[in-house]
């Protein structure tokens, strides 16, 4: 270490160090735009200081079942092993009360056999035996080695009210567990959505389109599709609204929502001035805080059941002058559906102005597609001499080739001095 100062100044070493600091760009990592529906469909929103906690056991079937699956399972299981250990003890106060217990503890193997028609319930000597004989009333097991008799009135009302009461719990437990297992966002999970939106014209007008398709070959009855756009608004007065939700219209030739989900499908909106996004053009696009939600409802065919899939699109998802690609094709008198190419797209020409503009001004469709057309046959001729080059090169190579395979021709001397030619 000592040598070390000594070769290098401790002054040079601090001065260096700090010009390195100063170098390093210092980036900030730029917080993650919060959104209203996240893109699996769940609901980003935090639910705080609820003081009437009291609500949610008002309906508690609907409490279990949105329960986390952990939690029901230990609901589950503590509800029969409180039921089975309350009426256990019930079971050991009846028989304590009746002096059974004193009896079979007095009394020797031999003599215990006169106790069975004295007694409430045969066998039941300690609280193990009257745990025991609780789970076999409740799950009606029935073993044979504990029963009742005609002696207590009131052991047959409790028996009675186990019975009553272990109904109720295997009803709605059961009913629980059947629920959780059949609830309507499961079968949205092979509804898909692509991945980004996109806003290309179609017939003449700017359009906002995404994709939507369904995995399983039982469809969707009565699937609809509604579109909002969730933004941050003030009023005139001053007042801020965070969420405000704005319906958008969706381009569909039936009067209604309803869509064929027989295979995926291209959800179109054209961008008109009842459109909220009439106003925006693609530069805007990027400032813009805004976020449009998709929601498809309909009802499941196997089990009849209303499910409902969600997305959503925020400004960074929508891609302007893009148009999604054919994934339906027709092989061999079926249709067939590439899903890998589910979300692919490509650029095509779009006028990068707004709707608004577009439809004031409408020479500017016309020159955008009249210069992609001029790019599409500028692209074309490149293509072709491209192609003509590269052939006449290959055909460049061939002779010379060709050429060097040629066989020169030798001379031979004859004694005669005669010249003969051959080729050898």
């Amino acid at each position: 270490m000592l040598a070390r100062k000594s070769i290098i100044p401790e002054e040079y070493v601090l001065a260096r160090i700090a010009a390195e600091n100063l170098r390093k760009p210092r980036i900030r990592d730029r917080l993650p735009k919060a959104r209203f529906i996240a893109k699996s469909g769940a609901c980003n929103l935090a639910h705080k200081n609820i003081r009437e906690q009291g609500r949610f056991l008002q309906d508690i079937f609907t409490t279990l079942v949105d329960l986390k699956w952990r939690h029901t399972l230990v609901i589950f299981t503590m509800s029969f092993l409180c039921s089975w250990l309350l009426f256990a003890i019930m079971w050991w106060l009846v028989a304590f009360a009746h002096g059974d217990i004193y009896a079979y503890m007095e009394k020797s193997g031999m003599e215990k056999s006169g106790l069975e028609s004295t007694v409430c319930v045969t066998n039941v000597r300690s609280f193990t035996s009257a745990f025991l004989f609780s789970i076999e009333v409740q799950v009606t097991i029935g073993f044979g080695g504990r029963m009742m008799t005609e002696e207590c009135p009131l052991a047959i009302t409790v028996l009675i009210l186990q019975n009553i009461v272990g109904l109720i719990i295997n009803a709605v437990m059961l009913g629980c567990i059947f629920m959780k297992t059949a609830q309507a966002h499961r079968r949205a999970e092979t509804l898909i959505f692509s991945r980004h939106a996109v806003i290309a014209v179609r017939n003449g007008k700017l359009c906002f389109m995404f994709r939507v398709g369904d995995l399983r070959k039982s469809m969707i009855i009565s699937a609809s599709v509604r579109i909002q756009v969730v933004k941050k608004t003030t009023t005139p007065e001053g007042e801020v609204v965070p969420i405000h939700q704005l319906d958008i219209p969706v381009d569909n030739p039936i009067e209604s929502n309803n869509i064929f989900l027989v295979a995926p499908l291209i959800i179109c909106h054209v961008i008109d001035k009842r459109s909220p996004l009439y106003d925006i053009s693609a530069s805007d696009l990027a400032n813009q805080d805004l976020e449009v939600i998709v929601i498809l409802e309909g009802v499941v065919e196997t089990t009849g059941i209303t499910t409902q899939a969600r997305t959503s699109y925020i400004a960074e998802e929508i891609q302007w002058g893009h148009r999604f690609v054919s994934i339906v094709t027709e092989e061999e008198g079926v249709y067939s559906v590439d899903y890998s190419k589910f979300g692919n797209t490509v650029k095509v020409a779009a006028p990068r102005c707004s709707a608004r503009e577009l439809d004031e001004k409408p020479s500017i469709l016309i020159q955008t597609l009249q210069k992609s057309e001029l790019s599409h046959q500028n692209s074309l001729r490149k293509r072709n001499s491209m192609r003509r080059n590269n052939s006449m090169r290959r055909n460049n190579s061939i002779r010379r080739n060709n050429s060097s395979l040629i066989v020169p021709k030798v001379q031979f001397m004859t004694p005669e001095g005669n010249q003969n030619t051959s080729e050898s």
